[in-house]
């Protein structure tokens, strides 16, 4: 995660760039292998994470183009999941890491949603391309998951394009880093790929060369 300044700039960006109303950004959740609490790697969407950067599932943030304020939506965890996985930072925590002092539990993002809708302002949102988020925009804004795709935002699609476009001297450092981690993983593979040797010894090699680096 970058410092907070990043990411309350690039939402101060996105303001700029758009007439009014809401954007709602909603966060990834879990994907389970076979059953609920036996997941796949998480992977946060990444609008999400790079206008709010909390690297975390079951998430909605909302950009308010009218106030100016910003809210992050998500639950903390119960006391199972801390026997589990031990103390956790608090969804409070990780919103003022990212420079977002507004904070509601998850439930609360359908009352924001239809209190905006019930004012006739615009909800933006990007394509989405997970079904559980076409499930959740059909919910909380009343369109047909089946026309969702008919209902993004240009607006917001052209001003998201217009920022990620144009990289910032932080994100280029990381695509440096992960360049030079590609680099040595390919480097890798070449010695390592000898007669006899198996696919799976190459494959954990490269595996343990990109864990190390992060």
């Amino acid at each position: 995660m970058f410092d907070k300044s990043i990411y309350v700039n690039r939402r101060e960006k996105l303001k700029s760039k758009i007439s009014g109303g809401i954007a709602l950004l909603l966060g990834n959740e879990e994907s389970p292998m076979n059953y609920a609490d036996n997941p796949f790697h998480f992977r946060q969407d990444s609008t999400f994470l790079y206008f709010f950067g909390i690297d975390y599932p079951g998430l909605a943030g909302i950009i308010d183009f009218d106030s100016g304020e910003d809210y992050i939506f998500g639950d903390n965890v119960d006391m199972e999941d801390i026997i589990w996985m031990g103390p956790q930072e608090k969804i409070e925590e990780k919103a003022l890491k990212a420079g977002v002092v507004n904070r509601a539990q998850i439930s609360k993002v359908a009352e924001f949603v239809d209190d905006a809708i019930k004012q006739g302002r615009r909800i933006h949102f990007l394509p989405p391309y997970r079904s559980e988020n076409i499930l959740k925009l059909e919910k909380l804004t009343g369109i047909s998951s089946g026309k969702i795709n008919d209902y993004t935002s240009p607006e917001l699609i052209k001003a998201v394009v217009d920022l990620r476009s144009v990289k910032e001297s932080c994100e280029i450092d990381e695509i440096r880093i992960a360049c030079r981690l590609g680099y040595s993983m390919h480097m890798a593979a070449m010695e390592h790929a000898l007669p006899g040797i198996w696919e799976q010894y190459i494959a954990g090699i490269l595996e343990g060369i990109a864990i190390k680096g992060g």
